[in-house]
Parts: structure tokens; sequence; C-alpha cells
């Protein structure tokens, strides 16, 4: 499918500062001059700023790599979660289609859209609130019909659950997100039917539902303030045990003999010593005897030392 950028473009674009500083940590992951290979995740935080990508947008990240413009635009063109022309400004929702939704009626939330937001996809609302279009398989399956919402997944929809959310987040509310018919998450319509007598203790909601609660952007345009910017990978190792300075202490083991060099008395090379193997037949790698032989070497050098 052709991808081409939107007529209607702003005029610039630049990260916030705490996007800015996000997108340098992002670049840090990569040796020194392979900072290109950043371009997916800081394409998808121009996203996550704007909503979708412009062509000014794009020249940003592009020029904060130091890759040309084109390199930028393919990524861009080529992968569908960009959204390369405006979406509504509160969110755009992407109703999964494919087979277990579409089976439990994903078609029917579909009508939804095209009657309160829009006839056609990837088209702005008449109040510029939302956006929709149909999108491949989310991984909710066992929740279907389900949507996603800006960053969350809101599962076992109906049409008239549609339209609630919709006219939640209209009037300035965020509808918790995961299923909505009192599921917890993915568990049979009935109730659990294995180890159904071990229940939590904790959080009412689910792992991803709670998390969306506590952060609280799941609509939200990031401007890199949700989150402390982490950069795991630059820690540095933790001392050893021994004497906390982060230095090795531990004995060093004298280096095993090298080809040329004799392995024992015998002059046999370690390369050359014969292997014997208790899987194997007598053989002319594993001659008669050698295992006794080297079970005696091993008990003179225990004996030795």
């Amino acid at each position: 499918m052709l991808r081409r950028l939107s007529p209607v473009q702003p005029d610039s674009f630049e990260f916030t500062p705490a996007n800015l500083d996000w997108a340098h940590a992002q670049m840090t992951k990569y040796p020194e001059g392979r900072q290109q290979s950043a371009i997916i995740p800081v394409l998808w935080r121009a996203q996550e700023q704007e909503g979708w990508l412009s062509r000014p947008a794009i020249e940003y990240c592009a020029e904060l790599l130091g890759m040309p413009y084109i390199r930028a635009l393919e990524v861009a063109t080529f992968y569908f979660m960009f959204q390369l022309q405006p979406v509504g400004s509160i969110a755009n929702i992407q109703i999964c289609g494919t087979t277990t939704c579409m089976i439990c009626g994903a078609e029917d939330l579909i009508a939804v859209c095209k009657r309160k937001i829009a006839p056609t996809p990837h088209t702005l609302s008449a109040d510029g609130k939302f956006s929709w279009e149909e999108v491949e398989c989310l991984g909710a399956c066992t929740n279907a019909p389900m949507a996603q919402i800006g960053k969350d997944y809101y599962e076992d929809l109906t049409p008239a659950k549609l339209e609630e959310l919709i006219d939640a987040f209209s009037a300035g509310q965020v509808p918790l997100p995961g299923p909505q018919n009192g599921r917890f998450s993915s568990e049979p319509l009935g109730g659990p039917t294995a180890l159904a007598d071990l229940k939590g203790q904790g959080d009412k909601l689910n792992a991803s539902a709670a998390l969306a609660r506590d952060i609280g952007e799941t609509v939200k345009r990031i401007d890199g303030t949700e989150v402390p910017i982490l950069t795991k990978w630059l820690r540095n190792p933790e001392a050893a045990v021994d004497d906390r300075t982060g230095t090795d202490t531990a004995p060093e083991h004298e280096p095993r003999p090298a080809a040329g060099e004799p392995a024992d008395a015998t002059g046999i090379t370690e390369q050359e010593a014969q292997a014997a193997s208790a899987a194997r037949p007598q053989s002319d790698r594993n001659p008669a005897g050698i295992r006794a032989i080297e079970e005696a070497e091993q008990k003179d050098d225990t004996t030795s030392r």
C-alpha cells in the first residue's frame, strides 16, 4: 500500500526539552557513529508528542540523528504504526478487525465509528477530537472485540460501550482501560476453571490497567515529564562482593597449555592427547586401557597437590 505524507503540514517541529533528553538517551544505546539505529524510537516519540508524523517532524528526527531525510522518510512510510496524517486531538481509535474480533462484532464497532466520528477512516471528526481506523490483530483475541484508544486497550466491547467511551473521552474523562465487562484480564467469562481458589490479594485491576491508571497518559500527548528517563545500559557494574571496589580480586588461574607446549612429561600436547568416552566403543581414538591411564594420572596429579 502506497503511503504518502499529508498535504496539510505544520511550519515546524521540535521536541520538548524533556523529549529531547529522552531521544539523546536512546542514542546512547548504540556505538558512536551508529546513532541512526535509534530512528524508530525517535520517530515514535515525535508521534507521541504530536499525535502524528509531519514532514517537519521526520526531517527534525533525521537531522538529530545525522541521517539523510529520505532514510527517515523510508522508515516512516514503511511502518503502519506511524500516522502520516493529522489524528483527533483527543484520540485516534484503532478497531481490531482481524478474525476473532471480526467474528465477535468488530464490524458493529466500526459502524459506531463511522456514525459518531467520520464515514471514512483517517478522517477527523467534525469537532476535530477523534479519528479512527481499522487495524490488524492487536493480540487480545480472548477479549474480542477490542480497540486501542490512545496507548491502551479497551476490551470486551459492545457498540453501546464504545459509544459511552467516545462520549466520556469527548467530555474530558479518561475511562479505565482493560476489559469493559467486569473481567479481571483474560480468564473465561464464567470465571477461572483452573486454580480457581488462588486469588490475588493485590490491585483489583490487572497490571496493564493499573499502570495506565497510575501514569494517567492513556490519551495524553507525551512531553517527556510523565516518567523518569532510565538509561540502565549506562550504569556502572556493582563492586565485587569481596572488597566492593569494583575490581575483580579473585585469583587468576594459569592458562591451559597451548599448541606446541607439552601437556605432561611424555611430551604429548593437550591438543594431541587422546580422549576417552564411556559412550564410545573401543577404537583407534579410544584405545583399550586409555581410561585407566587417565584415571591414574588424575589421581597422581591430585596426590602431588
